[in-house]
């Protein structure tokens, strides 16, 4: 969508087709543009570009079933949700998962859950407390 530029960020995926539909589901971005080698999915505020890795790199990449969760990165996604239970049933119907209810902590006013996406990448869940 042209226009004013928004907060993003980029993920690579050796799926991109799974990936891009899993935070379609559970993060409500809607797919806005997509091409063999990306898809943008996009709100009023964020957009996330999901961008397919290299064909040689991908070849090397094993995405264990389910996948094993990858904490070793700097960065986590962060999205909010109307409910960290439905977007914990989303996840698992879209191949990723959600940490359990019991591991749901509060912070700065809202309920946050962490999870991952179907290809292990992991991702944090918000709603507001009530």
């Amino acid at each position: 969508m042209p226009g004013t530029p928004r907060a993003a960020a980029v993920l690579y995926a050796k799926d991109i087709s799974k990936v891009a539909n899993f935070y379609a589901r559970v993060a409500g971005l809607p797919v806005t543009h997509e091409e063999q080698d990306h898809i943008v999915l996009e709100s009023d505020a964020f957009q996330l570009v999901v961008v397919a890795v290299p064909r040689k790199l991908g070849a090397t990449i094993h995405i264990t079933q389910p996948p094993q969760r990858r904490e070793g990165t700097a960065i986590k996604l962060v999205f909010p949700v109307a409910s960290i239970a439905a977007a914990r049933e989303a996840a698992q119907a879209h191949g990723g998962q959600l940490n359990s209810p019991s591991r749901v902590w509060e912070f700065q006013g809202s309920r946050v859950c962490d999870g991952q996406d179907p290809e292990g990448n992991v991702v944090q869940f918000r709603e507001r407390a009530l």
